[in-house]
């Protein structure tokens, strides 16, 4: 999340020297040729109807060429996580199974006979995860590993096989306590968060040198992902911009891999930079979240412009992510322009429009049931989100609990202060902070307990003091009933595995 792009790399060499080179071209039935190359490359710069294009004349051309259904669920899948329509979520997992059964029909002797059919099961099955379909893609993932470890035995110098395993062993190793968690148990199927990050890590490393190049930005696509929104990694941004930075900047892929990390990782006026120059153009696919993400990026600068971002991704949106979160936002504008009726007004929509499929709509809920945020913490809230840590110890300056009048809100302030101190590597007075979190909201339903106790286990673990902060750990594993009760206590559990490898 190039100095030269896969597609200059084409350019750069002449076509017969890459079909030689390539390890794909093993056999005439899976034949990852010239024009399927070009084909992947469009498809990761989210150029979709062009490589639908160049994926129908090879169909036409080549008609027995198993690498063309692999081509084209990866087409579905961007299209499916850019637009995220469920309706045609619906109307295009039935071709899954067709183009299993393509594949299956060809000689099993090449490297992508198995590689394939596990590429095929693994997107789907992230994909099913995202509309709660738990147990078919429980199904699947096993599928998909069985058929990547089974790869690797006959094919041990295939090293795409690595991408699909490090995926699955992040993905298992990190995943919470849940219905999905539960399914993959019983197939008896176990993941290594450190295994996985190592094998994608070394990917990424190596590939550039390797005749596997143009897969690069498949395996930085994944890796970006896993270390922001899996493993919470404090290394997502660097390593992210570090990698993708070879990437073409004609790809938009790239343009959302560095935005998203920049703003998930308090580098905000990247964020906002990098998104008002991202490519664009008619033959880009339509990617409305790049508004929300503007939008948040603009609203944690307190730019309450940020509702035009906000109005717009509404108005693209052709799916069912997002809804609730978005008029979250738009609430907040309202509040701190100090509209009540407005903030009322959006707070009813996020109760009555939308899904609740991810955590970030079920956290809208959550806070639309909730009493109204306090103005000042909430501009606190959003700075530190910004990475603008400074700005946000001002708002809060001078203030003490006795400032707030609930004891949610007395929480939140001692929480909010915590993250800024411990943003600013002023440890003690972070210990400090979040002790007082602990002792005000260890009993309500907020996040603020859990995540301080998860925060101080950090910070101690840091000093190397592995005693304090595995009572920490703990102490955030043993609160229930809380908001993002099964992520706080994955994160808490990983890091306790940690401490004793």
């Amino acid at each position: 999340m190039f100095a030269k792009s896969s597609l200059t790399l084409l350019i750069k060499y002449s076509i017969s020297c890459l079909f030689i080179i390539l390890p794909c071209t093993v056999k005439a039935n899976f034949d990852f040729n010239a024009n399927c190359l070009k084909a992947y490359q469009l498809i990761f710069e989210l150029k979709l109807n062009a490589a639908r294009q160049m994926i129908a004349t090879e169909k036409k051309t080549h008609p027995k060429n198993a690498i063309v259904p692999l081509l084209e669920n990866y087409a579905d899948y961007f299209y499916l996580i850019t637009s995220e329509n469920k309706q045609d979520f619906e109307r295009l997992k039935d071709e899954r199974s067709r183009r299993l059964n393509q594949i299956e029909d060809e000689e099993n002797n090449s490297p992508y006979y198995l590689y394939a059919q596990a590429e095929i099961n693994l997107q789907w099955a992230l994909l099913r995860s995202r509309y709660g379909e738990y147990f078919a893609a429980a199904r699947e993932i096993r599928k998909a590993n069985s058929q990547l470890q089974e790869n690797s035995k006959k094919y041990p110098g295939f090293h795409l096989n690595g991408k699909g395993i490090g995926l699955i062993n992040v993905f298992l190793g990190n995943l919470p306590d849940g219905i999905l968690k539960s399914a993959l148990a019983t197939f008896g199927i176990k993941g290594n968060v450190q295994n996985g990050l190592a094998m994608l890590d070394n990917l990424a490393q190596n590939l550039p040198r390797s005749t596997y190049e143009p897969f690069y930005e498949e395996v930085v696509f994944y890796y970006a992902f896993v270390l922001s929104d899996i493993v919470h990694s404090p290394e997502a941004y660097a390593k992210t911009m570090k990698y993708t930075a070879r990437i073409a900047d004609s790809s938009l892929l790239k343009a959302y891999l560095q935005a998203y990390v920049c703003a998930r990782n308090g580098h905000n006026e990247e964020a906002i930079s990098i998104l008002t120059n991202r490519p664009s153009g008619d033959g880009y696919q339509a990617f409305p979240y790049l508004e929300l993400l503007m939008g948040t990026a603009k609203l944690n600068r307190l730019d309450y412009t940020a509702a035009v971002n906000f109005k717009k991704f509404l108005a693209l949106n052709k799916g069912v992510n997002y809804i609730k979160d978005t008029n979250l936002h738009l609430s907040w504008v309202a509040l701190l322009n100090g509209d009540t009726g407005a903030y009322n007004a959006y707070m009813a929509k996020v109760k009555s429009m939308g899904y609740t499929f991810g955590e970030r709509d079920k956290q809208a809920m959550n806070e639309a049931s909730s009493p109204a945020p306090n103005a000042e913490l909430l501009k606190a809230r959003l700075l530190f989100d910004g990475g603008y840590y400074t700005k946000a110890l001002d708002v809060l300056s001078g203030r003490s609990a006795a400032d707030y009048r609930t004891t949610k809100d007395k929480a939140e302030f001692y929480y909010r202060s915590g993250r800024i101190y411990d943003a600013l590597e002023k440890d003690d007075s972070a210990l400090l902070s979040y002790q007082n979190a602990v002792s005000y909201g260890k009993d309500l339903k907020y996040y603020y307990a859990a995540t301080a106790a998860l925060n101080m286990g950090k910070i101690c673990m840091k000093r190397n003091n592995n005693a304090r902060a595995k009572a920490f750990f703990n102490e955030a594993i043993n609160m229930k009933n809380h908001e993002y009760e099964n992520s706080i206590e994955a994160q808490a559990k990983d890091a306790m595995k940690s401490l004793r490898d």
